[in-house]
Parts: C-alpha cells; structure tokens; sequence
C-alpha cells in the first residue's frame, strides 16, 4: 500500500526563519508535536527539516537558551529523510527505522511537500487492520459454529 494513500495530508509547516516562540505558538495552536520546515522552490514547498516539541525541549528550554533569539533553522537536525507518496509502507517503515526517526514527510514526484507519514498513524492504521483481523476470526469461528451444530 503507497504511503500517499493514508499519510496525513493537513501538515503545518513553517520555515527556517520563524523565531522558535512562533514555532512553539504554531504547535499548540494546531495541536501537534512538529512542523515541518520548507524553503518555496519553482512554486513548491519543499522540506529541508523538520523541528519539534523535543527538539524546543532539549535545545532550548533545558539549554536555558532564549528563545527569542533563535529560529527554527538553528534547532532543526541537518537534513531530512523524505518518502515519496507512491513508497509502500514497509519500505518506508524500514527507512524511518534506519534513520532513527518518527515522523517523515511525504513527498511527490517533483520533490514537492505531499503530507507527512508518522509513527502514530501507522501505529492507529495498523491497530485498526488487527481488529478487523480479529473480527474476522471471530466472524469464521460463530459461522463455524452455526454450519456445524
């Protein structure tokens, strides 16, 4: 199944340049744990990092750094692992586990920002797969049941 058919489509970006306090306001108004960071190229978003609550925690807060005085771009790790939108899901399963991360956005052919595939979509898609398994067994056994009386 291609990621581009289940990654989330509504994704809240931001860019290099937004001072860390408007990143954190983004966040809580949106309510979610990232943004991802853009740059427009030839009229596309393109993803060039992604930042996120952690990354506010851990570089910010605990360093006693204000915020006031960095942007996003400052915070955001070097790079960032993409997936096309036409990926199957256990590749792009296996290339988040490579690259350490839970949260990747998605993009299309040209490059261009699609949605983003996370952690906790797949974990809610694949929860959703394994009842309907467990339905089924439990369907098969009571017609089972019903035939064979």
């Amino acid at each position: 199944m291609p990621v581009g058919e289940f990654c989330n489509r509504i994704v809240v970006v931001t860019t290099p340049s937004t001072v860390v306090t408007e990143a954190a306001q983004l966040m809580r108004t949106h309510h979610v744990g990232d943004l991802v960071v853009v740059e427009e190229a030839e009229g596309k978003r393109v993803p060039v990092g992604i930042v996120t609550d952690r990354d506010i925690v851990v570089e910010v807060v605990a360093a006693g750094v204000n915020p006031e005085a960095l942007k996003v771009g400052d915070i955001m790790g070097p790079g960032v692992a993409t997936v096309r939108e036409s990926e199957g899901l256990y590749e792009a399963l296996r290339y988040m586990r490579d690259k350490g991360v839970r949260r990747m956005p998605v993009v299309d052919a040209a490059g261009a920002l699609a949605g983003i595939l996370t952690l906790d979509d797949v974990l809610e898609l694949l929860a959703e797969e394994l009842t309907e398994l467990a339905k089924l067994v439990s369907h098969e056994r009571q017609r089972e049941a019903r035939i064979r009386r």
